[in-house]
């Protein structure tokens, strides 16, 4: 995998830390330890997990994975999805308040529009984990949970560069960028991981962006819906690719890569190398049928697992592992961060990225 420099990742930081919904850099990592440990309390207290909307398997995954396992390890567990938007969240996690959660757990629909019920939250005395997305514009934060995000984009856009090297070893190829929802703060990220890739590519010629939108306001899909996916797409071929080949898509999600699918076999246009992330089953099925060419296995088993192990230390008052304290700064503070590993998929070792999970095991054998 090619990899960026210091000095590239230093340049990463400096983008992003301009942009005021960005809260996320990347910078050397491997520390050990964090914030100092809490009180102790009870072991059957409430434990409030504020999820975003059900945008994919995923979230719905990790709702039954919190309800269990915290359920499972004596807590009261109270999981809510915000369905209806920022202010449903905002209010419920209000109401965790109100009910005395000691921790919350929050997959923001939007970071930075969370500040009043976070202060609120501290003030009560509980601790907040943001899970999955940073928290941003806010001291109100204690840890941050996630996978690594900046190295999903990193192993996306080798991937589309492989991809397509396969499939035609010699260039130039015609791309179009796809990015996630401008209100999550991790589509910044993934898309900045991507071109931190693609972007000599594009400089020295082998990579054509032929619509000439190259920038994450430019390639955004609003809500990481399908339906507005699949519109640009249409869009983009109708307005650039008449006769030109269409030779890959950099998607940051499963969803949207098979709505751009849809897109282009709708326009009757060659499939062309896609990436994708969050191994939904659909996208599995589309990898081994050899369409979608890849996407990224992050594991909510593990990310739940660790969250819960994050509440468990704070009741018995002791600090949580972290293993970044350096690179993810929300604008107001760096949060002490926990990060996994993701795991690129493809074709080539679908069979065996997959042999330990319940659903996805018995569709890969």
């Amino acid at each position: 995998m090619q990899m960026i420099g210091k000095a590239g990742k230093a340049a990463a930081i400096a983008a992003i830390a301009a942009l005021a919904l960005t809260a996320c850099g990347r910078a050397e990592t491997g520390t050990t330890g964090g914030t100092s440990g809490g009180e102790a309390f009870p072991q059957n207290s409430s434990i409030g997990v504020a999820l975003p909307q059900k945008t994919s398997e995923n979230w719905v995954l990790a709702e039954k994975l919190f309800n269990d396992g915290l359920n499972g390890a004596g807590f009261k567990a109270d999981v809510q999805f915000a369905n209806g938007g920022v202010s449903e969240q905002q209010n419920q996690i209000s109401a965790m308040v109100t009910k005395g959660a000691k921790v919350i757990i929050v997959g923001a629909i939007d970071g930075a529009q969370l500040g009043t019920q976070l202060k609120q939250a501290k003030d009560s005395g509980a601790t907040i984990i943001a899970y999955d997305r940073l928290l941003l514009n806010t001291e109100n934060v204690d840890y941050y949970v996630a996978y690594d995000n900046f190295k999903v984009g990193e192993l996306q856009g080798q991937a589309l560069l492989d991809g397509m090297k396969a499939k035609k070893p010699s260039g130039p190829y015609n791309i179009e960028l796809f990015a996630g929802s401008p209100d999550d703060a991790n589509a910044k990220v993934f898309f900045d991981g991507a071109m931190s890739i693609l972007q000599p590519k594009i400089d020295d010629g082998t990579l054509k962006v032929l619509s000439g939108q190259k920038s994450f306001e430019q390639a955004v899909t609003q809500g990481w819906k399908a339906e507005n996916a699949q519109r640009r797409a249409d869009t983009l071929l109708t307005g650039s690719y008449g006769t030109a080949s269409l030779d890959g898509v950099l998607s940051p999600n499963d969803t949207l890569a098979r709505a751009v699918l849809t897109s282009v076999k709708a326009a009757g246009k060659p499939l062309p190398i896609i990436t994708g992330q969050d191994s939904e089953v659909e996208s599995v099925k589309s990898i081994m049928a050899g369409e979608q060419y890849s996407t990224i296995n992050k594991d909510t088993r593990k990310l739940v697992e660790h969250a819960i192990t994050m509440v468990k230390d704070i009741q018995a008052g002791k600090t949580p592992e972290i293993n970044d304290d350096k690179s993810y700064n929300n604008t107001v503070k760096t949060v002490p961060a926990y990060l996994l590993d993701p795991v690129i998929v493809t074709k080539e070792n679908v069979k065996t990225a997959y042999v330990d999970d319940p659903v996805l095991g018995p569709i890969t054998k």
